[in-house]
């Protein structure tokens, strides 16, 4: 899931950027930043289904959209690259763009990115998820990737791209992922009134304190929604987080105004690396309301 979002994010990101026309407009720009989108969005795609226990049966997401947000965002997505493969192939082989499509192509992907955030922000059991602002943190981060991938694909074409708006969305991504974090410091398990008393049936008896372990054995809970990060870990990580995945691109950036946009390929290799750390941490920090049977407070 950690490759998904942040592959699928970055695709639908320079899907984005491409289809509201914000980059070069020459042919080879074309041709390298629509294969990447719909290669980088695809790889996303296949790396969702390691998480399957039967991938056979991925097809099935398809079915729920009236409820299920993965189902929306699994539709969404297939729908989105139809669209945008649509725009581009009218733009790269007739020369013909379409900014219709391309308008569509950009808020379909943006739609995608929400309903992947929404698969998160709906789970009140984990209040880190839907005890802050999930959505927006998705969107901007996907929105990061884009302007820097469209800014690395510009640089690999030799033209001018997106520096000064890639260096205002990183710069607001920075900001958004504090705010996140800030958030998500206050959000324990007890922010939707759930406690050890509550999780055990005990509420109104006095304070609870685990005597002995429910099982011996591990669960998929345990493995999955009560990982338990060191502190001093989860420090380091963040803050390699930050420096590979808004810092060192962000300077990157500023280089890349006087030495040229292929610059922008190496910032665009950091951000990726650092929002797979990040990426790593909002997972693994998730705390389940469930984990307090457990004892985890």
């Amino acid at each position: 899931m950690i490759f998904f979002t942040v592959l699928t994010g970055l695709g639908l990101g320079l899907m984005a950027t491409i289809g509201l026309g914000i980059g070069g407009d020459g042919h080879l720009f074309g041709w390298i930043g629509v294969p990447t989108t719909l290669v980088v969005t695809s790889l996303g795609g296949v790396a969702s289904l390691g998480h399957l226990a039967r991938p056979d049966r991925a097809w099935r997401a398809f079915s729920q959209w009236r409820s299920s947000w993965l189902s929306r965002e699994a539709c969404l997505m297939m729908v989105a690259m139809t669209v945008f493969t649509g725009y581009a192939g009218l733009w790269l082989l007739l020369d013909t763009r379409i900014w219709v499509l391309g308008w569509l192509a950009a808020a379909l992907a943006a739609a995608t990115v929400y309903s992947t955030a929404m698969i998160y922000a709906q789970l009140r059991t984990v209040p880190r998820w839907s005890g802050t602002p999930t959505p927006w943190l998705f969107l901007i981060l996907s929105a990061a990737g884009g302007v820097l991938a469209n800014g690395a694909a510009s640089g690999a074409a030799g033209v001018d791209g997106p520096g000064w708006l890639i260096i205002l969305v990183l710069i607001g991504a920075a900001a958004m992922a504090v705010r996140w974090q800030t958030k998500a410091a206050g959000a324990r398990r007890s922010l939707h009134g759930s406690s050890m008393e509550t999780a055990t049936g005990l509420a109104g008896l006095g304070r609870v304190s685990l005597f002995e372990k429910p099982h011996t054995g591990s669960n998929y809970l345990l493995k999955e929604m009560a990982y338990q990060v060191g502190r001093q870990r989860a420090f380091q990580l963040r803050c390699l987080g930050a420096l590979l995945g808004f810092v060192l691109p962000l300077v990157l950036t500023l280089i890349s105004l006087g030495l040229g946009g292929w610059v922008l390929i190496l910032a665009l290799t950091f951000h990726v690396i650092g929002m797979l750390a990040l990426r790593w941490l909002f997972f693994a920090e998730a705390e389940h309301v469930q984990a307090l049977y457990y004892g985890m407070r």
